[in-house]
């Protein structure tokens, strides 16, 4: 049975499957929804305190600079009673075009309905107006520390992206030209979505960034060839089989962050650095870390360090037999590296020849925009968590980062996927993104405390493994990478940690981009360049301004320093050769792990 309405064909029977649809997804929709834990009070976000802070400074700000609120009120009605009058008046006049729009482009409004339809570009004139108009108010709010206002600003603009028109049904022209083009199937499907995430979250929407179905570690991701050649509680020590026939006489360790799995390093054979690096004539070795659950609540640290990091040099050195090596740490694990390294020196070993570190803290003076989430309201949530459970879960931890950009992580997944019916894309970055691990509770609270609040690495002394290290002690040959569009490790702030290094053999080098993207950069690509400078007694804004731009990726420049600091060329080293045993094929058991 059909109607034709304006030379549209409507389906009235689709419609009706469609809705006897909706009812069947809302029934599990509700159970879904019913199967929510309740959110520990201690992660419900920032205390009243701040809150407090803000609103008693508003407040203050009426009282002592009432014309300062007053100003601020006046010029909002202004815009809003202006704006509404000129649309108005053209409507009274059949003129069905909108006012003069002189909002900033926003690429979440380009859609050309935006720009020609008088109540989709009424509404987002007014969302402008009343964006500019919080802003405003709470960055002219006096009486606030550094802290506390970095903090308002941000969670300001947490509220202002949520109410974005574009996260609503009824103010979002694509969604309405969509549902109405597919007979209401694409709010069908994007239901579907919905509740299929909420089933596989317990109740927790997390929108699904990328087709799980698409990717599997071992198949299709993480497939560069080599061995488990070593296994205790902490990590899988993988060894990569060598593709030339001569290899760097000292072989390279990569630790990368246990936030995350190491794959990342490795998604697909064009833009993997762990085949690039083998593909140089590199020895190469990757720990592939546990993904701890409650049982490893007392781990910290120590254990990472010990069973990690010092247990690895030292499986490396056994199985090629040499006495020194080059190591490389990414992220986090650059910043425990760091904190090996003072150690082993401390210690007299002189196992490290050169350490390259990615994208890594070390001093946290400015920690950049994740220290929102760093003060003692967030911290104590988790300790009090960690105390409970005896991990930090992956689920926090994948949240926390998703907020830092929320529009790409969140909102526009979330449109794409529940209000325009859209299946999430085979997207490999994504689909990593979303393999998340957790974190011993012990160890999260110990890096919390002493390295992000107390930036006692770069200051007084770390505590590790009974005595106190810091960064002054890092005395091996350094090469780092930092990233400049980096929102979790910002280059700056690598920057003074590596300057504040005891080596006196220090390279940096900026990538262009973020924080995978940056690192994750194969020369084949040719998409972003990098920054070198030799002087790093600099301050970091005289470093970067004095800098010479390349073009292309820093890997083969990266490859011209490690190779000066790995030894002469021999026979490429097969696997097992040394007599140790082959545990698994590459990527290993513990990368596997949910």
């Amino acid at each position: 049975m059909t109607l034709k309405d304006d030379g549209e064909i409507r389906d009235l029977d689709v419609m009706n499957a469609n809705i006897a649809k909706i009812e069947e997804l809302s029934t599990r929709l509700a159970a879904a929804i019913a199967n929510k834990k309740p959110t520990p009070p201690a992660l419900q976000g920032p205390s009243h305190d701040l809150f407090a802070k803000t609103a008693s400074a508003y407040m203050a700000e009426m009282v002592n600079n009432p014309a300062k609120i007053i100003e601020h009120q006046i010029g909002y009605w202004g815009k809003t009673l202006t704006h509404f009058a000129d649309a108005q008046t053209r409507l009274a006049k059949g003129d069905l075009t909108p006012p003069e729009d002189a909002t900033p482009t926003d690429r979440r409004f380009k859609n050309p309905l935006w720009e020609t339809h008088p109540y989709f570009n009424f509404i987002k004139q007014q969302y402008v107006a009343n964006a500019q108009a919080v802003t405003a108010a709470v960055q002219d709010i006096e009486g606030l520390d550094e802290s506390d206002r970095k903090r308002v600003d941000y969670f300001t603009q947490q509220i202002v992206d949520m109410l974005a028109p574009t996260n609503f049904l009824a103010t979002n022209p694509d969604a309405l030209e969509q549902a109405v083009a597919t007979n209401g199937e694409s709010l069908v499907l994007g239901l579907e979505n919905l509740v299929k995430d909420l089933e596989a979250n317990d109740g927790e929407m997390v929108v699904s960034l990328a087709d799980t179905e698409a990717f599997e570690v071992g198949r299709n991701l993480g497939t560069t060839k080599g061995s488990v050649v070593f296994r205790n509680r902490m990590f899988e020590l993988i060894q990569y089989a060598p593709t030339t026939e001569t290899v760097h006489e000292t072989p390279l360790l990569i630790f990368p962050p246990w936030i995350n799995k190491f794959y990342v390093l490795d998604l697909k054979e064009k833009n993997s650095l762990i085949k690039w690096v083998v593909d140089q004539g590199y020895t190469l070795f990757v720990v592939s870390w546990v993904n701890p659950d409650e049982s490893y609540a007392g781990v910290g640290m120590d254990q990472y360090v010990e069973e990690g990091y010092l247990t690895a040099i030292d499986q490396v050195k056994k199985i090629t037999g040499v006495d020194k090596i080059n190591v490389t740490g990414y992220c986090i694990a650059g910043t425990t590296l760091s904190i090996t390294l003072g150690l082993l020196n401390q210690r007299g070993d002189t196992s490290i020849n050169s350490a390259t570190f990615f994208t890594t803290l070390t001093d946290f003076s400015d920690q950049g925009e994740v220290g929102v989430f760093l003060d003692d309201d967030f911290v104590d949530g988790i300790e009090a968590e960690a105390n409970r459970t005896g991990m930090m879960s992956a689920f926090y931890m994948s949240r926390t980062f998703s907020y830092l950009r929320a529009n790409d992580l969140i909102y526009q997944p979330a449109i794409r996927s529940y209000m325009l019916g859209e299946s999430p894309p085979a997207f490999d970055l994504l689909y990593w993104n979303g393999d998340s691990t957790n974190l011993p509770g012990k160890m999260a609270v110990e890096y919390l405390r002493n390295l992000c609040q107390a930036d006692l690495l770069a200051t007084s002394g770390f505590p590790i493994c009974g005595t106190k290290v810091q960064l002054s002690e890092v005395n091996v040959p350094v090469c780092a990478i930092a990233c400049e569009t980096d929102h979790i490790a910002a280059w700056g702030s690598s920057y003074n940690g590596v300057s504040k290094m005891g080596s006196p053999d220090k390279t940096f080098i900026l990538s262009e981009s973020g924080h995978i993207a940056g690192i994750v950069n194969p020369p084949s690509k040719k998409k972003y360049g990098h920054y070198t400078n030799e002087d790093m007694a600099l301050t970091s804004e005289d470093w970067k301004e004095g800098a010479a731009f390349n073009q292309g990726s820093w890997w083969p420049r990266w490859d011209s320093w490690l190779s000066e600091r790995s030894g002469e060329t021999i026979p490429a080293r097969k696997i097992g050769d040394s007599g140790v045993e082959v545990l698994a094929d590459a990527p290993g058991t513990y990368v596997k792990a949910s």
